[in-house]
């Protein structure tokens, strides 16, 4: 008894951060779930069949954009705040926003959650987390509120004003958030050549896919060029290299994505053949932009050239950028790898990125998180040609944008098996919580080091 008295005591385990995101997105999809099955949620009094719920509330927590009901003629007001919020709750990220709580109402923030809250924002450094927070609150309101004005002006002119304000509200949270939901019906197709709306809508996806810690250092710095020591940008003003790989990527992606659509699909008369050229490149650059993640369209989907899918699928897969609303494997990854194989093709030991030096780790976990990503994708996409009754093209274009969570689909949503839209749910699950924060979640604890291993040996590749 007195050995047990004297024993010191054992040291506080530190929760999982990975487990507390996963955990902190399961809770706000089941109370979504629950909420949208209740008679209040719908127009015709039933609410929404278990399934049905589960998927909507799944694609606006994980900001998707994936319906298999019309959004705007389903759900009742209530039901459309329920998802309103889920979308906001979303993009903030379950533990931003359970964090900025506790700090209004005065508890402390304990290091479980401030290291949880890094990671979802990507910060990398432990002292600056609970600043990014709230720069995130406030950068988040100020381009949605900015963005719902814009907007209620313009649909003042075709709508009531009430109706108007609450159309340009919903729209602008959905748009920063890179969530796709709309209440039209059609996403923005009867919007293909407003200049305005289509400006508004692009500026909100891509300020809210370029990722907070990016925001937060670029309004805080100016100048464009390395760093000066190990913290962010230096203390000169310069922008970090994550930043200037955020910011060049993005722009390369976008524009060379225009480019692209605009060869393919110059001549479609389903697409971009009947719009004038400036209207040609407009929806060229929206449709450019709206894979990296964000789900609306101003032009129909389903009659895009084969050759113009593609090119969309691989932007959905990249994504937006760590720290964002958006999903997909996020543009740094892509950098990496890209980075990783010049380095190869060289027979350069050293990665290199933008004068810097990557750390072995950062390059492996690249490399983990797009092979993770493919066998996802390869997996779910034949899962669904196993239980949907769907071209293959159609069936892959819809398991992209679910693991992008991007929300653009071909028609398939809608008419999904319930195998089908249990398995999607699944899928945008892991896309907007990232699949290696899943696999790291699942994993057990082992010893991180040992004194010893095993004896080299090569194998033949190639």
């Amino acid at each position: 008894m007195v050995e047990r008295l004297n024993r010191p005591p054992r040291p506080r385990r530190i929760p999982n951060p990975a487990r507390l995101l996963v955990t902190g997105f399961l809770a706000a999809i089941g109370l979504g779930t629950v909420l949208l099955t209740l008679p209040a949620a719908t127009v015709d009094g039933r609410g929404l069949p278990l399934v049905d719920a589960l998927f909507e509330a799944t694609s606006a927590t994980c900001v998707t954009g994936l319906v298999v009901v019309d959004t705007g003629s389903t759900f009742t007001l209530f039901g459309e705040l329920v998802m309103l919020t889920l979308i906001q709750v979303g993009g903030l990220g379950i533990m931003t926003v359970t964090t900025l709580f506790a700090y209004a109402v005065g508890r402390r923030i304990s290091l479980s959650e401030t290291l949880t809250v890094g990671e979802a924002l990507g910060q990398p450094h432990l002292s600056g987390v609970l600043n990014l927070a709230r720069n995130v609150a406030l950068l988040t309101f100020t381009a949605e509120l900015a963005g719902a004005a814009v907007l209620t002006a313009v649909w003042s002119r075709e709508y009531p004003l009430g109706e108007a304000l609450y159309l340009g509200v919903f729209h602008s949270v959905s748009a920063f958030c890179n969530a796709g939901f709309d209440l039209f019906g059609r996403s923005l197709a009867g919007y293909t050549t407003d200049v305005v709306v289509n400006l508004t809508f692009l500026t909100l996806i891509i300020t809210g896919g370029l990722g907070f810690y990016v925001l937060s250092e670029v309004l805080s710095r100016r100048r464009f060029g390395p760093g000066v020591g190990n913290s962010p940008g230096g203390r000169n003003g310069r922008l970090s290299l994550h930043t200037r790989v955020v910011l060049v990527t993005s722009l390369v992606l976008i524009a060379g994505g225009t480019l692209v659509i605009l060869l393919f699909e110059h001549s479609n008369p389903a697409t971009l053949g009947p719009l004038s050229p400036g209207g040609k490149v407009l929806a060229a650059l929206f449709q450019a932009v709206t894979p990296r993640t964000a789900g609306f369209n101003t032009v129909s989907i389903a009659h895009l050239a084969p050759s113009t899918l593609l090119i969309l699928m691989t932007l959905m897969f990249i994504g937006a950028s760590p720290g964002s609303t958006g999903g997909g494997i996020k543009t740094t990854t892509f950098v990496a790898i890209v980075s990783t194989i010049r380095s190869a093709l060289r027979r350069r030991d050293d990665v290199e990125v933008g004068g810097r030096h990557l750390p072995p780790e950062v390059t492996v976990k690249s490399w983990v998180i797009a092979s993770i990503g493919l066998g996802v994708i390869l997996t779910a996409t034949t899962l669904l040609l196993a239980t949907e009754d769907a071209p293959f093209l159609t069936v892959l274009f819809e398991t992209v944008s679910a693991f992008g969570t991007v929300g653009l689909s071909m028609g398939l949503t809608p008419e999904l098996s319930t195998a089908g839209r249990l398995l999607v749910s699944v899928l945008m699950f892991v896309g907007r919580v990232g699949p290696f924060t899943v696999a790291v979640a699942l994993a057990r604890k082992r010893p991180t080091g040992r004194a010893w291993h095993l004896p080299e040996e090569r194998i033949i590749v190639g």
